[in-house]
């Protein structure tokens, strides 16, 4: 049986990720810093032994190394990790305070250095794996008044880029996908109706549609994708903004 730990795995596109993980029978180990009691008992009701919740900020080292010591001891390997947990501030660049960058950069970006730092090692011991990284579109492009957030996702893009490069010699395959609008708690529902307006399919996108990407990104159904960064966008990466 496949085994992936996911990040963010409480709520979102993490939460997709992990009930579309567990209904093609992986073994799941939900990373979060806040426990859905009520959704992690549904899931362990209905998966039992092939799904585990750690609590973990993935913005602190030792929260990682207790989940990456917590991970061995319940599963004895690891496939994939999907690096979802990810923050977003708004604002312009000379209103945020330090803080406020540093608690963005901490989670969307130094997060994916310390899952690597403990689960690439056993991922080379084992012979090889996936890594699945959640961007952004706002990694490819800019925001208005979100330029904290751009900076960390274009910093996880390129990071991608850059492990993919230097882990492919060990069987470790690394990907992001890059959603657009997604109906999350990270969106304020009142904008969903401008952004369903910008996109070429009138909509803004489901989480479960990311999850079948992360998904597709993590099995040898993409066997030759590395390096890549995915949008999954509805087409609104592929216009010019020209009127139409």
């Amino acid at each position: 049986m496949n085994k992936v730990v996911i990040t963010g795995a409480s709520a979102g596109i993490g939460l997709a990720a992990a009930k579309y993980f567990l209904a093609r029978e992986w073994t799941v180990i939900m990373a979060d810093k806040i426990e859905n009691r009520r959704v992690f008992d549904s899931l362990k009701s209905l998966y039992r032994e092939n799904v585990f919740f750690v609590k973990c900020d993935v913005s602190k080292n030792s929260d990682v190394k207790h989940l990456f010591s917590e991970t061995v001891k319940l599963i004895d390997r690891v496939n994939c990790v999907v690096n979802n947990a990810g923050i977003i501030a708004h604002g312009l660049l000379h209103e945020a305070d330090e803080d406020e960058w540093d608690n963005v950069m901490d989670t969307d970006v130094k997060s994916i250095f310390l899952t690597s730092k403990y689960f690439i090692p056993l991922m080379i011991e084992n012979g090889g794996g996936t890594i699945v990284n959640t961007a952004s579109i706002s990694g490819i492009a800019a925001d208005y008044e979100m330029p904290v957030y751009n900076a960390a996702k274009g910093a996880v893009v390129n990071l991608t880029r850059a492990m993919a490069l230097d882990y492919a010699e060990f069987n470790i395959r690394v990907n992001s996908v890059c959603p657009g609008a997604t109906n999350t708690e990270m969106l304020n529902p009142d904008n969903i109706p401008k952004y369903a307006a910008a996109n070429p399919m009138k909509r803004i996108c489901e989480p479960e549609e990311i999850a079948k990407v992360i998904y597709f990104l993590a099995t040898e159904e993409s066997s030759y994708c590395n390096g890549v960064n995915l949008p999954v966008t509805g087409g609104l990466d592929v216009h010019t903004g020209q009127p139409k």
